[in-house]
């Protein structure tokens, strides 16, 4: 035997080896050890907080957008990929929300990562953007629809992890419960309302409006840095105009001038309507979540809407 096929046969065993390695640490289908918590991904602040709800201590949840971040606009770091080629789930919202799914699904497909489009089936919304039709992706902003998208995430945490299937669904239906709660709380307050037109800096809440019979109009479209023409505002403050708008809405994380040049226009007040797209570190310390952030709204609506 030549020191050449020496050589060859010994590369061939390492790589044999070292593929074997890679299969060994990547074999998610393996029981968790007791102690262990599952490393699960989530695209966005919704989807990890619902996540973290129903996985309890069972689970290490990552949420990839940082807070303070528009998801529409975030595309994944390098560190991003590794957490999400690593993970036991990565937890999606579909929609369109992430730009950057579709290639990564593609990656994982080798992987035994569960992939959970928590979305899936529910948005179906037309919005306009950039003259275009689009889908509304921002369905957890409805609670109905919520229910809906726990519903997909317990059954994610079943694939990987089937032996605490009883710990999981427990903790998906008190996450059930408590957005059950806030949708009748929803529905019961808005009922009787004088008003019915929200103007919202962008088009996040088809979902919510359609759920309570409101009627919303959007500053821009999906995209919350879209530009207004001149032609497009002089359009929205003859809107506001007509309907005595008295209040227009913006949002946490993008710029309040558009809805502030439409309310000095017409001489109205602006309001915070939050889409629940991040809560940054200080939010959460102040106890700041979902459900907190969800009856801010509902309190505001209430307002705008001089509801009784």
């Amino acid at each position: 035997m030549t020191k050449k096929t020496i050589i060859i046969i010994f590369f061939s065993l390492a790589v044999i080896y070292i593929g074997g390695l890679t299969l060994a640490v990547m074999d998610f289908s393996k029981p968790v050890a007791p102690g262990d918590k599952l490393s699960v991904v989530a695209s966005f602040y919704p989807l990890a907080f619902f996540a973290e709800q129903i996985g309890g201590d069972k689970a290490n949840v990552i949420s990839l957008t940082p807070a303070r971040t528009e998801p529409h606009d975030y595309e994944p770091t390098a560190r991003d990929l590794g957490r999400i080629k690593n993970s036991r789930m990565l937890i999606l919202n579909g929609g369109g929300l992430e730009a950057w799914a579709d290639q990564i699904r593609q990656n994982l497909n080798l992987t035994g990562t569960v992939i959970v489009i928590a979305g899936e089936g529910l948005a179906n919304l037309p919005a306009a953007e950039k003259d275009q039709r689009a889908i509304d992706p921002h369905v957890w902003l409805s609670p109905v629809l919520a229910e809906k998208m726990a519903d997909k995430i317990a059954q994610g945490f079943l694939r990987i992890d089937p032996v605490n299937k009883v710990y999981y669904l427990s903790r998906a239906q008190t996450l059930k419960n408590q957005l059950a709660d806030l949708n009748k709380e929803f529905r019961q307050e808005l009922s009787a309302c004088s008003e019915k037109n929200i103007i919202t800096s962008h088009a996040a809440f088809s979902y919510l409006v359609a759920a309570y019979g409101l009627n919303q109009v959007p500053i821009t479209g999906l995209s919350p840095e879209a530009e207004l023409s001149p032609r497009q505002l002089a359009e929205m403050v003859k809107f506001a105009k007509a309907n005595k708008v008295k209040f227009i809405f913006f949002e946490n994380l993008i710029s309040p001038k558009l809805a502030e040049t439409i309310a000095d226009e017409i001489g109205a007040e602006t309001l915070t309507l939050n889409p629940l797209e991040g809560l940054s570190d200080q939010d959460t310390g102040q106890g700041k979540n979902y459900f907190t952030e969800m009856r801010n709204n509902l309190t505001n609506l209430k307002r705008a809407l001089l509801c009784r």
